[in-house]
């Protein structure tokens, strides 16, 4: 019998209540108070979100036309940046962490940057402190990419409010979720006048009507008895022609929606927030117990970058030994429902079909960011990845360690 399909990442599924128009309450509100902010934006997706920001800081500093973004991070950014009109700058990571690495990144920084983006990839914390220093030096500003991490905390505070701003996603699998949504935070009042300046205040009702019915679909198929339809099926076609960019939905287009969150969406969020912190905190529990036995296994589990932060799990991320090794396993297990992914096939200038987007920023030196993306795994921690099967991918994983060299 084919076991159950487990989503790539641990997102908070949605009970039929949160459906309810009249359950729900204000979710920028909530939001603010779950995060102890003083407010947030809402935007209707995380990229949007970015869009806004990169608008709102173009505004202030018209002269700058640069960002500056890690090498591996999701295609979507490099988009975004091009549709503001400005120029993406590759920087390389650090050896022994996935953040950008500061030499590289002083080498990067000019009277010609407008923002740096450090990433907390997959919930785990950069260090934003020495983007800042970095950015300061020039008189950058500094957006903390936290799409992949609401609820992280870094210092005591959110993640998000060390840099100038921040923002995160509320897409599919990130957690909580509206089907697609996005949530601008900022620091000072006076920046996060200029978000609101610059933020997408139309209505579009065909885009509008288009998520409700994907988060309909969402409430119903994410669960083990509807994710082998809903991922697993399209997942299996992927893997079928090989298409790993595909497989791993690093597949988008150029064209960017910009408009409204709506209410009803609003409402399912601020009901389903309701769960997070909960949900967050046994999954913080789970993941704390399968690294322990990772590591012990010789094994490296990528950790927060900066000291002392709290970060998320939705998924638990392995740099295995060699490229090689990573995708033995990976291809062993992608196409079965365990539970494995990647975070991003490659480093942005080897994609190919985003070469448009990129510019001269293809030809930054990137080379230790090629070597995470050819060794990074991510294991889901969904709760309905199982001990038993945890048990079956970390004994196959064992197996294949000796041939590592």
């Amino acid at each position: 019998m084919r076991l159950p399909t487990v989503p790539p990442t641990a997102g908070l599924p949605l009970q039929f209540g949160d459906l309810l128009p009249w359950r729900g309450g204000d979710l920028a509100r909530d939001l603010a108070a779950w995060l102890q902010l003083p407010e947030v934006q809402l935007e209707c997706s995380g990229t949007s979100a970015l869009m806004v920001a990169l608008r709102a800081l173009k505004a202030l500093e018209p002269g700058r036309s640069e960002v500056v973004a890690p090498a591996y991070t999701c295609p979507l950014v490099a988009l975004a940046i091009a549709q503001c009109g400005l120029q993406l700058r590759l920087c390389d990571l650090r050896a022994d962490a996935l953040d950008l690495d500061p030499r590289a990144l002083r080498g990067l920084c000019s009277a010609k940057t407008l923002a740096v983006l450090p990433t907390h990839l997959c919930g785990r914390v950069a260090d934003v402190d020495q983007a800042l220093a970095c950015a300061r030096a020039v008189g950058a500003y500094v957006i903390e990419d936290a799409a992949q991490a609401l609820g992280a905390r870094n210092g005591g505070e959110s993640v998000g409010m060390r840099g100038d701003l921040g923002f995160f996603s509320l897409a599919v699998g990130k957690g909580l979720s509206t089907f697609e949504g996005g949530v601008l935070v900022a620091r000072e009042a006076s920046m996060r006048a200029a978000l609101r300046q610059a933020g997408a205040s139309g209505s579009s009702p065909g885009w509008e009507l288009r998520r409700c019915v994907e988060l309909l679909g969402y409430a119903a198929l994410y669960r083990p008895s509807g994710l082998g339809l809903a991922y697993g099926r399209p997942l299996a076609q992927a893997l079928s022609r090989r298409d790993w960019v595909e497989a791993a939905g690093d597949d988008f287009g150029d064209f960017i929606p910009q408009h409204a969150l709506g209410r009803w969406r609003q409402r399912v969020g601020a009901s389903a927030l309701r769960r997070l912190g909960a949900f967050q905190r046994e999954a913080q529990q789970r993941a704390m117990g399968r690294v322990a036995r990772l590591q012990a296994l010789g094994l490296e589990v990528v950790a927060d970058a900066a000291a002392g932060a709290q970060g998320v799990w939705p998924v638990i991320l392995l740099r295995l030994p060699s490229g090689q090794l990573r995708d033995d396993f990976l291809q062993s297990h992608w196409g079965d429902g365990s539970g494995l992914s990647l975070p991003f096939v490659y480093v942005l200038p080897d994609y190919g079909r985003y070469d448009h987007v990129l510019g001269t920023a293809g030809g930054d030196a990137v080379s230790r960011a090629r070597d995470w993306a050819q060794r990074l795994l991510a294991i889901s921690n969904s709760p309905w990845l199982d001990d038993s099967r945890f048990d079956r991918l970390l004994s196959d994983l064992q197996r294949l360690l000796p041939r590592s060299g």
